[in-house]
């Protein structure tokens, strides 16, 4: 059983402390840079719409992905209690029914914001609040099998996100390119939502749940994420040389190449590296996309 630590005995109202904690800000960049590449492949000018630019981001990241990280602590408390005892709904830092009562104040007011920053950015909310709750909640729970589960968080943190941002900035619907990059990094993501399944194999395991680490081994996901991160990025190079944009596509490929060579290290230790390489050869990969987003974007201005 895990007990509530001493310092939170006797408060009836979650820390602050805890409930940021809860939202796990470290997560939040995925959505807000993936917004930021949406808004920067629509061709606009971002100094003129930093309103939008900055609600955007805001929407992305603090209050979406915020909320989703409330969904799954609730519902995987039970999980967490064996994984991470000292997060903060197991650890009875944040008490009672409170983080489910979070994860439901968050959605509604991610909802306003979105309604708040135009039609597009309303429907992609609602769109991404769903995925947020059928990623965790019951009765769908995707998350209990890792090839449903990572393709909502790819698509929702990466696809939507990219393409709300391009939305919200020309006021319509984006154009075929911009479609084409925001789920080509979505599929990407998969790989990178594989690699996080890692840090829990123990406890998905124990309750039941099919992460493809679980499901495949260690090795068999590790190659199989790598593989899923690399060939996007290759279709996405083939479409900037189409485009006459070989500079763009130079650096996107020596940005895959130096992931590639990471992957060597990555695949020789899954277990031991995976976390490593997140931090490494992720990083170069949201690079790429950056760089994806402003060759595009003369072609994306209506």
């Amino acid at each position: 059983m895990v007990r509530m630590p001493a310092s939170a005995v006797g408060h009836r109202l979650p820390l602050p402390a805890a409930v940021l904690e809860l939202f796990k800000p470290v997560t939040w960049f995925a959505a807000m840079w993936a917004y930021m590449c949406g808004a920067v492949s629509s061709g606009q000018p971002l100094l003129g719409n930093l309103h939008l630019l900055l609600g955007g981001m805001l929407l992305a990241g603090p209050m979406v992905c915020a909320s989703s990280q409330a969904v799954n602590d609730w519902y995987d408390r039970h999980v967490d209690a064996i994984n991470e005892p000292g997060r903060p709904i197991p650890s009875g830092r944040i008490p009672g029914q409170w983080g489910l009562y979070l994860a439901i104040i968050w959605s509604a007011l991610s909802l306003l914001l979105g309604l708040a920053l135009g039609f597009w950015a309303f429907i992609a909310t609602v769109a991404a609040v769903f995925l947020a709750w059928a990623y965790s909640a019951p009765p769908l729970r995707l998350k209990l099998n890792g090839w449903w589960g990572n393709a909502a968080v790819g698509f929702s943190y990466e696809g939507i996100a990219w393409l709300t941002g391009a939305a919200v900035m020309l006021g319509g619907l984006p154009n075929g390119l911009i479609f084409f990059l925001a789920i080509s990094y979505s599929i990407g993501a998969h790989g990178i939502m594989t690699l996080n399944d890692f840090k829990s194999i123990e406890g998905d395991q124990k309750m039941g749940v099919r992460s493809l680490p679980v499901q495949l081994g260690p090795d068999r996901a590790a190659r199989l994420a790598c593989i899923v991160m690399a060939l996007p990025q290759m279709a996405v190079i083939l479409m900037l040389i189409f485009l006459g944009k070989p500079i763009h596509a130079g650096i996107v490929t020596g940005l895959l190449g130096i992931q590639i060579w990471l992957m060597g290290a990555l695949l020789a230790d899954p277990r031991g590296k995976a976390i490593w390489y997140s931090s490494t050869g992720v990083t170069l990969y949201v690079l790429g996309m950056l760089v994806s987003a402003l060759a595009i974007a003369p072609w994306s201005a209506p």
